[in-house]
This record gives C-alpha cells, sequence and structure tokens, in this order.
C-alpha cells in the first residue's frame, strides 16, 4: 500500500509541476528528504516523465504536426519556429551530458533548492513586472533569442530552478507576451524530456526497477492527465492572471525550506 500511495502522489506532483514554473525536480526529491521515501527508480521516472511528454504533444499537436510536415518535401517553407527549438535545446543537451554527475549529485541537495526556488522566484517575479507594462513580441521567437532562452534553459538542470520557469523568465526579459512565452517553453520540453527519456531508457539495467506493471502504467496515466490539464489551465491563467502567484507559491516554499533547515 505504501509503495502504491508513493507512485500515485509522485505521478500527480510530476503531472502537475512539470510545467509549472515551481520545478517539478525539486517538488519530487522534497518528498523523499522529508519523510524518507525510497527512490522508485529508472522505470518509474520513464513512466511519469513519458506521460508528460504525451501530454504537451496531445496539447500542441497541430503545431507538431506542422513542424514535422516541414522537414517532408512539399511542406511548408517555413522553419523558422522549428530551428528555434533545435537553436534553444543544443545548450542544455550539451551541458546536461558534461555534468550528469553533478546535477545526479550535488546539486540535489535541499540547501540547493532553497537557494534556487528564491533567487529564479524573484528573477521571475521581477520579469512578470516587467511583462506587464508592455510585452512586444507575440511569436515567432527569433533565433537569436531562442539561443539566449536555450542559455537560460542550462540552469534548469540545477533542481529547484524549473525548466519552464526559467525559459519564460527568460522570454519575458526579451520583451515576449506571457503567452507566447508559455507557448515556446512547452513546445521547447518536448525535446528535452524527449532526450530524457531516451537517454533514461538506454542506462536502465533490465532488474533496476521492482516496480509492477499497473503501478508503471498508473504513474504514466497520472502524470500524462494531470499534466494536460496543468497545461490547458496555466494557458489560459497566464492570459487573465499572470505569474504573480507562482513567484508569491516559490518564495514561500524557499522560506519554509530556509527555516525547516534552519531548525534542523
Amino acid at each position: 500500500m505504501t509503495e502504491w500511495v508513493q507512485v500515485v502522489a509522485l505521478a500527480l506532483i510530476q503531472g502537475i509541476t512539470e510545467f509549472l514554473p515551481v520545478s517539478s525536480s525539486a517538488h519530487l526529491i522534497l518528498p523523499a528528504q522529508i519523510w524518507g521515501w525510497v527512490d522508485q527508480g529508472l522505470l518509474f521516472d520513464v513512466a511519469v516523465h513519458a506521460g508528460t511528454l504525451c501530454a504537451v504533444l496531445w496539447y500542441f499537436r497541430d503545431t507538431v504536426v506542422n513542424l514535422a510536415k516541414s522537414l517532408l518535401p512539399g511542406g511548408p517553407s517555413d522553419r523558422s519556429e522549428l530551428w528555434a527549438l533545435v537553436v534553444a535545446t543544443v545548450p542544455v543537451v550539451l551541458v546536461g551530458l558534461l555534468f550528469r554527475d553533478v546535477i545526479a549529485s550535488d546539486a540535489r541537495a535541499v540547501n540547493v533548492i532553497v537557494v534556487t526556488t528564491l533567487l529564479f522566484g524573484v528573477l521571475l517575479g521581477i520579469a512578470d513586472r516587467l511583462s506587464r507594462r508592455g510585452a512586444r513580441h507575440t511569436g515567432p521567437v527569433s533565433l537569436r533569442d531562442a539561443l539566449l532562452i536555450g542559455l537560460a534553459q542550462m540552469f534548469a538542470l540545477i533542481p529547484g530552478t524549473s525548466r519552464s520557469g526559467v525559459t519564460i523568465t527568460a522570454a519575458l526579459f526579451l520583451g515576449y507576451h506571457p503567452a507566447a512565452a508559455a507557448r515556446f517553453s512547452f513546445l521547447l520540453s518536448v525535446p528535452v524530456i524527449g532526450g530524457a527519456v531516451v537517454l533514461m531508457l538506454a542506462t536502465m539495467g533490465s532488474g533496476e526497477s521492482s516496480l509492477s506493471g499497473g503501478a508503471v502504467l498508473t504513474a504514466f496515466g497520472l502524470s500524462a492527465m494531470f499534466a494536460y490539464a496543468t497545461i490547458k489551465a496555466f494557458m489560459i491563467w497566464v492570459e487573465r492572471i499572470g505569474l504573480m502567484p507562482f513567484v508569491l507559491y516559490r518564495l514561500a516554499l524557499g522560506l519554509v525550506l530556509w527555516v525547516w533547515i534552519i531548525q534542523g
């Protein structure tokens, strides 16, 4: 029963937080740190990441199909958005491969999560205030800006930063409308999450996970459903309300964790 509670809870956390600017990795690490939950293994990670990948592909299915068609002979000639996504993906891939061991060990400490949660929460707040003064661009993202957003995305390899949060923040600083920033950030998650799934599958041993097939399918289904609902709700939220509630949440979470560490 305990294993199923952990599987359901962590799948929900992954599905809800993957696309919110609050850091899914931090929210997955913290329960293990606080309650002593055991690591569910790479198979679980593959399942929940595959679920979120399917969610974003389905939500942006028309865009994804058009991007795929642009690669075919006789397809759309405008490949600017496709190239922007490629350019923005390269930096995080290179840094992720070079510093994979450091990221998987030292960077997962709670004190690191506290610093990144607070720091990038403040930056998101500043970017949100600037965007309210009048965002200039609604897209598409230029290659220069895509490179800058891609460089910012490298910080997402540190738990607590939030991949969507840092890429949206960078796009807002570059003058993009919040909806355009969120859209590019979510599309940018496709190669990043897809690459992570492939890498995990390549490094996973045959007997590495003790999870049952039912638990794996449950994790996949829950993460996919909640990720899709989160994307849909966030795209509406960012237009009507903005990002300040997420800024306040990050600051509150960071302060609570800071107090928790001090009190030991």
